[in-house]
């Protein structure tokens, strides 16, 4: 059973930087595309980022485009994600998944695509 856990949210000001982590415990030999989606209060969850496991290949949002960096890191079996210049607008709850299956090209960009969900961790930028 794949299982994830978000950390690194945190209360921040504009401008500033905050990098979120999360660890994935489960993962067998398949094949993996990780996201990171978040969810503001009264809005739907929306797409942030995505990484494939194996190849590293990535895509981002327009919103955040230039702003987020996501990465992996195979041996601590973790997804990052890097965010720079902090708008009061990417204040949110922030979520891992991981989608198992063969790499689909684009990455998967609908919550719908992904299988595995972790619980959040809360990101709070004030202006």
């Amino acid at each position: 059973q794949v299982q994830l856990a978000e950390s690194g949210g945190g209360l921040v000001q504009a401008g500033e930087s905050l990098r979120l982590s999360c660890t994935i415990s489960g993962l067998t030999s398949g094949s993996y595309i990780m996201g990171w989606f978040r969810q503001a209060p009264r809005k739907e969850r929306e797409f942030v980022a995505a990484i494939g496991w194996g190849n590293g290949r990535a895509d981002y949002s327009n919103s955040v485009d230039g702003r987020v960096a996501i990465s992996r890191d195979h041996a601590k079996s973790a997804v990052l994600l890097q965010m720079d210049g902090l708008k009061p607008e990417d204040t949110a709850l922030y979520y891992c998944a991981v989608r198992s299956g063969p790499f689909v090209d684009p990455l998967p960009r609908s919550a719908r695509q992904y299988h595995y969900w972790g619980q959040g961790t809360q990101v709070t930028v004030s202006s």
